[in-house]
């Protein structure tokens, strides 16, 4: 099967961004009096940004609207999205090379443009990507195939056609789920889960800079 396109989740898997959102976390329920919970990460690591908020005024029975809650969220992280994360290594060599084969590449995240926006231009990656789809474009969060097949179609791809890059397990499950390639990329926030990545994708790699192990995935 010729592959046409590539499908990027972006925090932990092309971002060096997860340590952010702990800080946010931390901010946002310490203010509120609240200690954020050993199971926190790991409950909401698969859901869209309104199902986190949704799920977290459950939880701790905020008096916020869903919408109060992602719009200080984002307030909290935007500035150091648009001054400080990073890509991790790799990843610009990496997406230079399937740009030149021809590989559609597109996003698929949770997080919003106007924090992911700047940061990839600032990293001088943005105009690699030919599409960008987010969870709140969908009805379900990571923890279903959608976002992963409405990225394929703004690419112009089948899912059969496609590579999705995820360092969540449940964003690999859900990816093959939906019938595309899948590859685990190793995140260290989500160590705890990288035997159940390895097992369960396609390919798994540990870093961008294993050119040969990408290389032979788009050959295949």
């Amino acid at each position: 099967m010729e592959r046409k396109g590539a499908i990027f989740d972006l925090d932990g898997t092309l971002l060096d961004s997860m340590w952010v959102w702990g800080s946010v976390d931390e901010r946002f329920l310490g203010s509120r009096g609240f200690e954020v919970p050993e199971d926190y990460q790991r409950t909401i690591a698969a859901m869209s940004f309104r199902e986190t908020a949704e799920y977290t005024i459950g939880r701790f029975r905020l008096k916020e609207t869903a919408e109060e809650i992602i719009r200080e969220w984002n307030g909290l992280a935007v500035r150091t999205y648009h001054e400080e994360v990073c890509i991790k290594p790799g990843v610009r060599e990496m997406l230079e090379t399937l740009s030149q084969k021809g590989i559609r590449l597109g996003i698929a995240t949770a997080s919003h443009a106007s924090l992911y926006g700047q940061c990839l231009k600032r990293n001088g990656v943005y105009d690699y990507f030919s599409s960008f789809t987010e969870t709140g474009e969908v009805e379900r969060g990571k923890g279903f195939p959608d976002i992963y097949i409405k990225a394929a179609e703004k690419l112009g791809c089948s899912p059969v056609e496609c590579v999705v890059f995820e360092d969540l397990h449940q964003g690999i499950l859900s990816a093959k789920a939906g019938g595309f390639c899948t590859v685990g990329v190793y995140e260290e926030d989500l160590s705890y889960a990288w035997g159940d990545v390895v097992r369960d994708a396609d390919f798994s790699i540990r870093s961008f800079e294993e050119a040969e192990t990408i290389r032979s995935i788009f050959i295949c």
